[in-house]
């Protein structure tokens, strides 16, 4: 993705508000906001939102003293999802179309995301998107690939959104599919300690992409996750993070599964902000 200047003003957004919001002294504050226009400035020419995210990120573990800054938020998007967890199974169980309703589903749980903001209405949009027209649909094509796939590797995103997943992967029943979590606590990601929260390493293989910024980086992660990547036939990717890591930058087949939530994204996709996608990757 090429450098935009509303990105910029997106972190500041952000941050302003976890600045507010943490024990941090004034002094701390401004030395953070001096880091970060730093950091922009010399970033610009080759710049990279999830990387740009990642190293912010990292800036404010330090500041406030906190390796996991979102820990309760994470336990309590877990637990809002796995309360609802029978009602959505009821709901599959009773589907004339449940492959297509658990999709729908996973993408709807995309809107947990306190990258963006930490106000959301989870039931208005399960309504939506089980009742809307995506603004790109391959979900015909995913469903035929994984069909065919031999191995799938899922990318997941954040925390309470992978309840979603898990019910997408029931409802898949591949005999091959591992899941991926982040390396490390990074916003309110999934990690291995989610997944294992919620039941994940029950339905899937679980395994961590060893890097710790809210995205997929292929040259930043690990021996292991590379390899996976390399070998698997179809890969589902989901969120907004992940795209942005992989878009243009893999010969791979990837489906990407997500909620559009920034214009600089609608644009580049040709959509609209708000809109609901499963794309399947333009090749490099």
């Amino acid at each position: 993705m090429v450098s935009d200047y509303r990105c910029f003003f997106c972190f500041a957004r952000a941050f302003e508000k976890l600045l507010n919001e943490g024990k941090l002294t004034v002094f701390e504050k401004n030395s953070f906001v001096r880091g970060m226009a730093m950091q922009y400035s010399t970033s610009y020419c080759n710049f990279s939102a999830p990387l740009f995210s990642r190293d912010l990120h990292q800036f404010f573990k330090i500041y406030s003293r906190n390796s996991d800054p979102f820990v309760a938020v994470k336990k309590q998007s877990n637990d809002l999802v796995l309360g609802m967890y029978p009602s959505l199974r009821k709901r599959l169980q009773e589907s004339e179309n449940p492959f297509e309703t658990a999709l729908r589903l996973a993408i709807a749980g995309n809107i947990i995301d306190y990258a963006v903001g930490d106000h959301y209405d989870l039931n208005a949009t399960i309504h939506n998107v089980l009742n809307s027209e995506f603004a790109i649909n391959h979900s015909s094509e995913l469903r035929t690939a994984l069909t065919i796939a031999k191995s799938v590797l899922y990318l997941g995103d954040n925390a309470g959104e992978i309840v979603f997943d898990k019910l997408f992967i029931e409802t898949i029943m591949h005999s091959n599919l591992i899941y991926v979590v982040r390396g490390t606590p990074i916003i309110n990601d999934a990690t291995m300690d989610d997944a294992r929260y919620v039941g994940m390493d029950r339905v899937a293989d679980v395994i961590s992409n060893g890097y710790d910024a809210p995205s997929t980086i292929i040259d930043k992660c690990s021996e292991e996750f590379q390899k996976h990547f390399n070998d698997a036939d179809v890969i589902i990717s989901k969120g907004q993070g992940n795209l942005e890591g992989l878009l243009h930058k893999t010969h791979k087949t990837v489906f990407f599964l997500l909620m559009v939530k920034c214009d600089v994204i609608a644009e580049a996709l040709g959509v609209k902000k708000g809109d609901f996608v499963v794309m399947k990757n333009i090749q490099k």
